[in-house]
């Protein structure tokens, strides 16, 4: 977004739920007041779509959050400070190469949930869990877990994934990637 207020995040929360071929039914935000307004509410009521929000001072509630941006964002974008005026190039990465690569190829590890000896359930992380996003949906789908929007199909998305190897889509991204990094005009550093 090119700045932290509901003027920015309206149009680009629009364009993520526009992404999604499935219908969402919740969004979980934190208590900040670009989320937690009334234009996000219209929109996200419009829509259908359940908003919930994290309890203060509870690091865990955006768990799930925090971790993807780690994993996703910050180790392809990096930490530094990116100016406004990249927002819009960097929209049309994601939109174009990094998403499809991100939900269509890239491996992910899915918990199985195990009830231990003392009755409680833990989390383990098993070989067989390792699947893209795409596979996992196809999982949900037979058990009704998933509602895709009209005109998209579970077929359709596969076939789309079959038109590359992971390998393929990986090295098309680093490229599309390295291609809008060296568009950026580094700062001059103070001597």
């Amino acid at each position: 977004m090119q700045g932290i207020s509901e003027a920015f995040l309206l149009p680009v929360l629009a364009l993520i739920i526009d992404q999604f071929p499935f219908v969402i039914v919740g969004f979980h935000s934190d208590n900040g007041s670009e989320y937690i307004n009334h234009q996000v509410a219209s929109l996200l009521e419009k829509l259908r779509i359940e908003q919930t929000k994290s309890r203060s001072r509870q690091s865990n509630d955006n768990a799930l959050a925090e971790s993807k941006n780690a994993s996703v964002v910050r180790k392809h974008m990096g930490y530094d400070h990116i100016p406004q005026a990249y927002a819009k190039p960097i929209n049309a990465f994601y939109q174009k190469t990094f998403n499809l690569w991100l939900n269509l190829h890239r491996p992910c590890l899915f918990a199985t949930l195990i009830t231990n000896h003392k009755g409680k359930t833990v989390k383990r992380y098993k070989p067989r869990d390792v699947k893209t996003p795409l596979e996992r949906v196809a999982q949900l789908t037979p058990l009704g877990r998933v509602t895709f929007k009209p005109g998209i199909t579970l077929e359709a998305l596969q076939s789309q994934a079959k038109l590359q190897t992971d390998l393929a889509a990986a090295q098309a991204m680093q490229s599309a990637k390295r291609q809008l990094f060296a568009g950026f005009v580094k700062p001059k550093c103070r001597a």
